[in-house]
């Protein structure tokens, strides 16, 4: 794994026959940095390529670290549509040039912003979280072919150049816990169906928080499982005869020193596979289906960070549903009734709505679990729709019930995700999602969904939140104009492989900057 260091001297650090063996130069005005070592290789890029300050490229550069210069410009940041992304983006696109050029220990220079930009006050932070995460091989490759095969830059040293920048020793280990939970999360979020099918995706997890001070518990016993998560047993009947696809709940709790000011309870859907049940996905779209766990594994992450930051003041409790969607002769199929945990009758509408069904069971037993807990705020993170993706493009989205309205967790999740590269849209719950989703008959209480494809639904990932208010008990006491508990409704449908491409495009990790931010408030401390 690449080791992330802060760096006080850069024209030091850049010199050749440093420790260094590739400089790695970030900015929105690459041209005009002053670094002695790197002067005449910029002069060089001038004199050769008129757009260089542009594009990214690597230059020789004979009086630098390593005899190499990797330029990766930001592009401009000025508009009113630029954000702190593009100094991720570049980094990230800089670190893989250097890779792939050879280099094994990158010193990163990321030149200062223009001044009197709030939007740019993590500007260093984020480029160095967009470099170490670029670095990251799905687990697969790691495990055949070595991590130092196919991960061979083996430290990264950080220098922020230019009047206010600085990047310290703190903001390193902060940088570093992060984005070893975003990697852990890319891991469960990203590996194939059979390396991750529930009890080695459990099995993973264990290993991941021996020694960290989170409490973890793994169910597996199907008579456990049925009398507790009924809805998620009832996704995953089809998988029960195959010993290796069967399903799990992992609860996992950290519990800070000192006291608790506040707790956050989150439910997260793990689908190792989901081929859409009895609702089968046709024409090409079960491929990418193996990423349909994002949610579980971005909170999963979530906590990891939370331990090796040791967490002041912030409670975490998760329970994540794990569990294979397959088709068989005893899959759920559409019109069953269900009782949930909760007790209330779902009427199921499409077997290819199974997330929802797996995350209200979850969400009643955190309900549950909330009464006894400080400020509880309960949450809900998916891959839930593609509606999600449609609608908002890359982002995503929240929603929230009237408490966290109140709270304004939604709109903290969007002001922190703007200020840390890691954006949120805003999403609202409507009288319509609750109409969607009420019964039709005195047989039922709730219907999980409508027939078709939610991405052809108006308010299809909107909608999906009610029906979780309700079948988990959440919404009991809607008709006295009071939620007792704030709920927030995540969808990361859009955001939870880069480009949106779920069989090909990397893993994000998201939203776990975004929460660790805006509602642990958790940043490093100067």
């Amino acid at each position: 794994m690449t080791t992330l260091t802060a760096v006080s001297d850069a024209a030091k650090a850049a010199r050749k026959n440093s420790s260094w063996d590739c400089v790695l130069l970030v900015g929105h005005d690459p041209g005009s940095v002053q670094l002695a070592p790197l002067k005449s290789a910029l002069s060089s890029a001038r004199q050769l390529d008129a757009n260089f300050p542009n594009r990214p490229a690597l230059w020789p550069a004979a009086n630098a670290a390593g005899g190499r210069l990797v330029l990766a410009p930001t592009g401009p940041v000025l508009r009113d549509y630029d954000d702190v992304r593009r100094y991720g983006e570049a980094a990230a696109t800089g670190a893989r040039l250097a890779r792939d050029a050879g280099a094994k220990r990158i010193l990163l220079v990321v030149q200062a912003p223009p001044p009197g930009d709030a939007r740019y006050a993590h500007a260093a932070i984020v480029a160095a979280l967009g470099a170490r995460g670029a670095l990251w091989q799905p687990l697969e490759a790691r495990e055949a072919c070595g991590t130092a095969t196919v991960e061979p830059v083996k430290a990264i040293g950080v220098a922020a150049i230019g009047k206010g920048a600085e990047f310290g020793r703190a903001d390193a280990r902060w940088v570093t816990a992060v984005d070893d939970g975003l990697r852990f999360a890319k891991d469960l979020a990203g590996t194939e169906p059979e390396r991750m099918a529930p009890p080695r995706f459990a099995a993973y997890v264990r290993e991941k928080f021996r020694g960290s001070g989170v409490n973890i518990k793994v169910t597996q016993a199907p008579a456990e499982l049925q009398r507790n998560y009924p809805l998620l047993m009832a996704v995953a009947r089809a998988s029960m005869p195959i010993r290796r696809h069967q399903p799990r709940v992992i609860r996992l709790e950290y519990t800070p020193s000192g006291r608790v000011r506040e707790t956050f309870l989150l439910a997260g859907k793990g689908v190792t596979y989901d081929t859409g049940g009895a609702d089968l996905k046709t024409g090409g779209h079960m491929a990418g289906m193996s990423r349909d766990k994002g949610g579980a594994a971005a909170v999963a992450g979530l906590l990891l960070t939370a331990a090796k930051l040791k967490l002041k003041g912030v409670k975490l409790v998760a329970e994540l549903g794990v569990v294979r969607n397959s088709i068989g002769a005893d899959a759920y199929v559409a019109d069953e009734i269900i009782t949930s945990h909760a007790g209330v009758r779902v009427r199921v509408g499409n077997t290819d709505a199974e997330g929802r069904m797996v995350l209200a069971d979850l969400l009643s037993h955190l309900r549950t679990r909330a009464k006894k807990e400080t400020r509880p705020h309960l949450l809900s993170v998916a891959t839930l729709t593609g509606h999600a993706y449609k609608s908002a493009g890359p982002y995503s989205i929240a929603l929230d019930n009237g408490a966290a309205r109140k709270a304004r967790v939604a709109e903290r999740l969007g002001e922190s995700g703007d200020a840390w590269g890691d954006p949120f849209e805003l999403s609202r719950l409507r009288r319509e999602d609750y109409d969607i989703v009420s019964p039709r008959t005195r047989a039922d209480d709730v219907l999980q969904c409508n027939s078709a494809a939610s991405s052809a639904t108006p308010r299809g990932h909107q909608f999906p939140a009610a029906f979780l208010a309700i079948a988990s008990g959440l919404a009991g006491n809607e008709d006295d104009g009071q939620d007792r508990l704030p709920f927030t409704h995540i969808d990361i449908g859009g955001s939870g492989a880069e480009g949106g491409d779920w069989q090909h495009g990397f893993p994000t990790g998201k939203p776990l900057l975004a929460l660790l931010t805006a509602l642990l408030q958790e940043a490093p401390s100067r």
